[in-house]
This record gives structure tokens, sequence and C-alpha cells, in this order.
């Protein structure tokens, strides 16, 4: 598992300004967000790393036993040869152990991403869908075969689009030792790809893009267009609430060719992390036992995003949404560019991509709710 990061104040403000400014702000505010961002998290990373590798020098079956981390025989190699080179080599690539590790933590520790059913595709840029209508038909005993299972089979094709993130690492992190070099590295290249990650899936533009839960594509032009918002949800206690969400429900029910889809168990709400307050508080109610209940209905999968712009609520269908990744983690090494810094500033590149499977495979809706009564 990757380490529990600290969260500083420092680091949350930067990343909601990263949100914010990414939605509307010029370039040049958006690197500056992005710089200042990636300094609240190595800071983060880095503090939390020297303060394991300082209190866990005990033995490797024990730290084992205890869930820690500890590496396969490649890996120790690889991160090794690190080490003793004073930094990983030009178009490094990590272990392949490593690499899924990295996923593994991207979906684990990412409720988004987990929600988005996040798939590794390795090579694989087409994806075949099955639609289970049409694949058996019934006739006489002894009629022809009426099935046509040919056409119930769908092609998707997934271009991989290239997604670069930085990494600084300072080189006293490469004196603490393999293991804390491999969980500083790992960490950093979640926490950063995730950032990138989940800015693509939720509002791409399609042009070097994912297309996010955001967008539109016309059948006709591919032209890719912003939602419109289907209504406004006020969140009230009672009724209300139940027919607004019945509302929600019943038209992520059917796809983009109007024929029906199991949604039962598989709707995810994402909300501004600040806007979510306001729907658990709308949603709380005190039982007999003077005991308060959180509860929406329909039962929603309820995950935060700060790339959901405040006011904004998106609904999809979980496995309508084709988020994926591919190929390894490839390192590229800078060593004159933070010389005065005492680091190595690293390029870590990796293939994604994502699309809704149709236009209706997601929903976005306005926030209405009442200030609460003084």
């Amino acid at each position: 598992m990757t380490i529990k990061l600290n969260n500083s104040k420092e680091m949350q403000a930067a990343k909601a300004q990263l949100a914010k400014v990414m939605a509307d702000g010029s370039a040049e505010e958006q690197q500056a967000a992005f710089a200042s961002f990636f300094d609240a998290l190595q800071e983060d990373v880095s503090e939390k790393i020297s303060a394991k590798a300082n209190e866990d020098m005990m033995d490797r079956t024990i730290l084992q036993n205890r869930g820690q981390n500890v590496l396969t025989a490649g890996e120790t190699k690889f991160f090794k040869a690190a080490i003793d080179k004073k930094g990983f080599d030009e178009n490094s690539i990590l272990p392949v152990t490593t690499q899924e590790r990295i996923f593994e933590d991207l979906t684990q520790e990412h409720p988004l991403l987990n929600a988005l059913q996040l798939k590794d595709m390795g090579a694989v840029t087409r994806i075949i869908t099955a639609d289970p209508s049409g694949a058996a038909v019934w006739g006489p005993l002894f009629g022809e075969i009426q099935g046509q299972i040919g056409a119930a089979f769908k092609e998707t094709q997934i271009s991989q689009l290239k997604l670069t993130a930085f990494a600084v690492i300072p080189n006293d992190m490469l004196e603490l030792g393999p293991v804390w070099v491999e969980r500083y590295v790992r960490t950093l290249i979640v926490e950063v790809l995730s950032v990138g990650l989940e800015k693509g899936f939720v509002t791409g533009t399609g042009v070097n893009q994912p297309v996010g839960l955001i967008k539109d594509v016309n059948a006709d032009t591919a032209a890719i267009t912003d939602k419109v918002a289907k209504g406004a949800l006020t969140f009230e206690p009672g009724r209300k609430t139940i027919t607004e969400l019945r509302d929600v429900v019943k038209g992520l029910s059917v796809d983009a060719k109007g024929k029906a889809r199991r949604v039962a168990g598989r709707i995810v709400m994402v909300v501004n992390p600040v806007d979510n307050f306001d729907i658990q508080a709308s949603a709380t109610i005190q039982n007999a036992n003077g005991v308060y209940v959180t509860n929406l209905p329909f039962n929603p999968i309820i995950v935060e995003s700060e790339f959901v712009t405040a006011g904004t609520v998106i609904f999809f269908v979980q496995g309508e949404y084709l988020a994926v990744i591919a190929g390894g983690y490839k390192l590229n090494k800078y060593t004159e560019t933070l010389a005065m810094e005492d680091a190595t500033l690293y390029t870590i590149k990796q293939f994604a991509n994502g699309k809704p499977m149709d236009n209706n495979a997601a929903a976005v809706y306005t926030l209405a709710i009442a200030p609460p009564a003084v």
C-alpha cells in the first residue's frame, strides 16, 4: 500500500487552487498552481518517508507481517542500481511489479478512479463489448438458427494519449535505501498521476485528452460539447428528494438510443468536496434511538472530486465509462534543472484515455440546496 500522507493544509489548499485554476485559468496560472501543488506534495511525501524510515529499522520479516513495504528481488535490484548511480537511468521503466502496485494504489486510494473502474490494458488498444440482447432468439425446434451472435458484439477503439507528470527526487532520499526510494517514487507517481487522470476523466475536452464525464459527443460530427444540466436538485428531505433522484436514475436507465439498461447499484454521484457537506446534511436525520443516520434514496455511490465545479453534481453509470491506462511508467532524467536544490527532476510518462460509452452514460445537474434556517 502507499503511505498515508499528512494532507497538510498547504497541500489541501494547493490542490483546491489547482482544480479551480484548471477550470478557467490561463496557462501561466495553471502552471503556477501545479508548481505550488507539487511543492506541497513533495514536502508531504518527503517528511512522511523520512519519518517512517527512521521508525522502521527492523527485520524484513517483521515488516512484512505488519504489512510494511517489502520489495521483490527485481525491485530491490532496480532501486539499488538507482542508488548506486545516484539516480535513475535515462528512459528507465519501473519494474512490472512496481507498476502493478501503482495501479492498485491508484484505484484503492482514490475513490473516483475506483468508481470509474480504471483498467490497465497493457498494450491493448481495442475493447470488445457485448450486447446480450439479440444473442439468443426463440424459434421452432427444427427451424433455422435465429440468433445473430456477431451482431451482439461491438468493438471500441481506444487511442492512447500521453499523460506526463513530474517527479522531484531529493538526492538525500537515495541514502535511505531501495525500500524507501521505491515507496517515495511510487507514492509520488500515484498522487501526481491521480490528479491528471481525475481531471481528464471529469473535464477532458477530447482534444489530446480523454472525453470527460461532463462532455457530449455528437454522433454525426464527433464534435464535443459541454453537457447541458438536466435540472436542479434540492436534496430536501422527504418526498421531493425521492422524486428528484428517481428522475436522475430513470434518465440514466436508458442509453442514447433509448434502450433500457440495468442501473441498480451502479449509479455514482460525483460532487465537489465542499458541496458534499451540504448534501450530507440534507440527507441526515435523527432516528427514534437518537442516532443520526445519513441516507439517500436509490443508494448512489458518492465520491468527491475537486474537479467538479462547485454547485454541480455529476451522475454516471458504473461500467459505462471506459477509463484505461496502458504501457509502462517511463522515467526521463533532467540532472541540471534542480542541481542547486540538491535534487533531480524526472518526467514520468504514462499512456491513458477515457470516454463514455454513450451520451447517456453520465448526466449533469445543478445544486439548489436552500440555506439552513436561522
